[in-house]
């Protein structure tokens, strides 16, 4: 039982003290906060950008879902207010924040795609239909 215990101390004290060992750890959280970063930070913030956008662009006629699932015409836009029309039968309009809007129903139609892009397209169709 002795022999065991001396040979595992033997093992423990040869492996101790490689000079790369102090540097590795720094090496590896580093690492660790990168891919949080480009994994859940830079999304998230992407995804925020992309709303505020959306809410800027609100306009007259747009039709929109509130966070809480209220369908809706826009019909005035203030700084910080909405007024959506949600009931056209009996005229029903109720106030929000601009923040309580989840999305539009109608989002802005894409920019058309130039010739190049059409030819790009063509291209493409052909090789599949011959594959």
């Amino acid at each position: 039982m002795n022999a065991l215990f001396s040979s595992l101390t033997f093992l423990q004290a040869a492996g101790a003290g490689s000079p790369g060992d102090g540097l590795m750890m720094p090496i590896v959280f580093g690492l660790i906060i990168v891919i949080f970063y480009f994994l859940i930070i830079r999304p998230q913030n992407k995804k925020q950008k992309d709303l505020e956008k959306m809410l800027k662009a609100i306009k007259k006629g747009d039709k929109v879902i509130t966070i809480g699932g209220i369908r809706g015409l826009v019909e005035r836009v203030g700084d910080d207010t909405v007024v959506l029309r949600v009931d056209e039968g009996t005229g029903t309009s109720i106030e929000f924040n601009k923040s309580a809007i989840a999305n539009l129903q109608n989002p802005p139609a894409p920019a058309k795609a130039d010739k190049k892009d059409k030819k790009a397209e063509a291209v493409e169709a052909a090789a599949i239909k011959q594959a």
